[in-house]
C-alpha cells in the first residue's frame, strides 16, 4: 500500500523542494491544492477551495509568460507572440507540469471527484498548478513566481519547432465543444500521387459547415492542416463579432 503523500507532511515538503519555494503561509500552501470538492464535503471545518488562487495564478502566468515571450523573442509579431503565449498556457501545457510536478497524489479530493479519477484529469492539474502559482505569488512575490514560471516554460520556449507541434484537431475539439457545436467531421476527398509520395486533401466540416480544406502526405498530416484552418476562421469570426 503506497504511503500517504499528506503524512508528517512529507509530501508537502516535496512539492516544496520541486517548486523552489518555501511557504512561510502553510494555510495558503494547502489552499492551493484543496479542490471545491473537497471543500464542499467540509463545509463546517473552514476548507477554502483554490478556485481564487486559480485564479490569481491564471493572470500571473499571463502576465510573467508574456514578459518572457517579449524579452525572448524581440522580433516576433503580436500575432506569433500571442499563439505561442496560447500554446504555452494550454490545459495540455498545464496539466503536463502539473503532473511532472506531481500534484495529482497531493489534491484534497472529494469522494465523487476522487472516485472519478481526479487526480490524473487534465483540468484539475492544469487548475491546480496555476492555484499553486497564485499561492507562491501571494507568498513570495513576483520574482519567486517568476523563478517557477521560468524553471518550466524556458525549456519549451527553446525546443525548435514549438507552434509546429501544436495539436490543432485538439484544439478545435475543445473549442467545439465549448461552443456547444458538434464534433469536428473531417472527409478525405482527394488522393494524388503515387504510393510512395501521395497528397491527401481532406474537407473539414463543423455544424454542417465546411470550415477548412487541408493538405499533407498522409490523412493525419492533412487533418492537422485542416484543423489549423478551422481554428483560424473560427477566431477570425469571433473578432468580427465583439
Amino acid at each position: 500500500m503506497n504511503a500517504d503523500p499528506w503524512e508528517n507532511n512529507g509530501g508537502l515538503d516535496a512539492l516544496e523542494d520541486r517548486l523552489g519555494h518555501r511557504f512561510k503561509d502553510r494555510d495558503i500552501y494547502i489552499e492551493a491544492l484543496t479542490h471545491s470538492s473537497y471543500a464542499n464535503e467540509h463545509r463546517g471545518e473552514s476548507v477554502r477551495p483554490n478556485e481564487r488562487l486559480e485564479f490569481l495564478g491564471d493572470a500571473v502566468l499571463d502576465l510573467l509568460v508574456s514578459d518572457m515571450l517579449i524579452a525572448e523573442r524581440p522580433d516576433a509579431t503580436e500575432g506569433d507572440l500571442s499563439k505561442t503565449r496560447s500554446l504555452l498556457v494550454s490545459e495540455t501545457s498545464l496539466s503536463t507540469i502539473g503532473s511532472a510536478l506531481g500534484l495529482g497524489p497531493l489534491l484534497r479530493l472529494g469522494k465523487g471527484e476522487e472516485l472519478s479519477g481526479g487526480r490524473e484529469k487534465k483540468s484539475l492539474l492544469a487548475d491546480a498548478f496555476e492555484a499553486v502559482l497564485g499561492a507562491v505569488y501571494m507568498d513570495g512575490g513576483i520574482d519567486a513566481a517568476r523563478r517557477l514560471v521560468e524553471a518550466h516554460f524556458f525549456p519549451v520556449l527553446a525546443e525548435p519547432g514549438l507552434l509546429g507541434r501544436r495539436d490543432f484537431k485538439t484544439s478545435l475539439q475543445e473549442l467545439c465543444q465549448a461552443r456547444g457545436l458538434g464534433l469536428p467531421v473531417y472527409r478525405v476527398v482527394e488522393e494524388e500521387g503515387p504510393d510512395h509520395a501521395k497528397t491527401f486533401r481532406v474537407d473539414l466540416v463543423v455544424d454542417g459547415v465546411r470550415r477548412g480544406t487541408g493538405t499533407g502526405r498522409n490523412k493525419k498530416e492533412a487533418e492537422q492542416d485542416a484543423a489549423r484552418i478551422a481554428l483560424d476562421t473560427l477566431s477570425l469570426a469571433d473578432e468580427k463579432i465583439s
